[in-house]
């Protein structure tokens, strides 16, 4: 016979536990609930020969117990320990960038979450008779944390990231609102990410890297059009016209009207349009 008890206090593991262990399909398995001096403690015999087969299934339910319930307390007390210098919403807006990650790539952070925890508590109990749950989770997950501890900081990357762009685009827009325009129109010809700028007369306006003033760029890039970019700032036009010949709005386009609002109107169907997808078909 394989006899476990597990000891904790915590009402939401006790009825997590209970309710897996009840709807648990294996023979000759039996478990109680009784409340001792210092904790609740769920004793479970199995009276099986399949040993491995016992702590299999009842490793996999302590393994999904920690990942639906305890992930969050976790990754907040990872936030809250080495991230303490934001502030309250940073700090939620990171722990949902957690789980964006792991909900954008579930399956196999799902997989490699759950096999390491898994080990740590087969492992454990294939030794000992008897699992104090809270203090196992304070000294024995460690490979678990680490995941978690990962997922973290590629958060904290994103958000950082994130708002430095937030905070440059800020900058720009003040920096137009405050200056006078050196131009009426800008049309961009754009197509498959390459940028073509004309002037208000349809002439090309060249666009260098040596051209215009180096301050306007930042550590930052937004695509390979950061040069576009630069002469727009340069050059500052009342109206920008964007003639998308591939009819595709991409990052940089977005940041274009992040950045210059009103100033932006879109074209799919004009004259200029039609001559440059006329011109792209000449070519294939």
């Amino acid at each position: 016979m394989k006899s476990l008890c597990i000891k904790t206090n915590n009402s939401n593991s006790l009825s997590y536990l209970l309710n897996e262990l009840d709807n648990l399909e294996l023979d000759q398995i039996c478990f109680s609930c009784n409340k001792f001096k210092h904790y609740k403690n769920i004793i479970i015999h199995y009276t099986g020969e399949n040993d491995k087969l016992f702590l299999d299934n009842i490793s996999s339910i302590l393994s999904l117990l920690v990942i639906d319930e305890f992930d969050e307390i976790f990754l907040k007390k990872e936030i809250i320990q080495n991230y303490f210098y934001f502030d309250a919403n940073e700090r939620q807006q990171i722990l949902d960038l957690c789980f964006d990650i792991m909900a954008n790539n579930f399956s196999i952070i799902f997989d490699q979450k759950f096999k390491t925890i898994y080990k740590c508590f087969y492992e454990f109990i294939s030794e000992n008779k008897t699992l104090v749950f809270d203090g196992f989770l304070n000294f024995r997950i460690k490979p678990y944390l680490n995941i978690l501890d990962e997922i973290v900081n590629e958060s904290v990357n994103q958000f950082v990231v994130e708002k430095e762009y937030l905070e440059f685009i800020s900058l720009l827009r003040l920096y137009i609102n405050s200056q006078d325009s050196n131009s009426n129109v800008v049309h961009i010809i754009y197509s498959q990410s390459e940028s073509i700028l004309l002037d208000e007369n349809k002439e090309i306006i060249t666009v260098s890297d040596s051209s215009f003033k180096a301050k306007y760029l930042s550590d930052i890039t937004f695509s390979s059009n950061d040069y576009t970019l630069n002469s727009l700032l340069t050059l500052l036009p009342k109206k920008i016209y964007i003639h998308l010949i591939d009819f595709y709005v991409d990052e940089f386009i977005t940041t274009l009207q992040t950045i210059f609002e009103n100033r932006i109107q879109i074209c799919t169907d004009c004259n200029i349009c039609n001559l440059y997808k006329n011109s792209s078909k000449t070519k294939s």
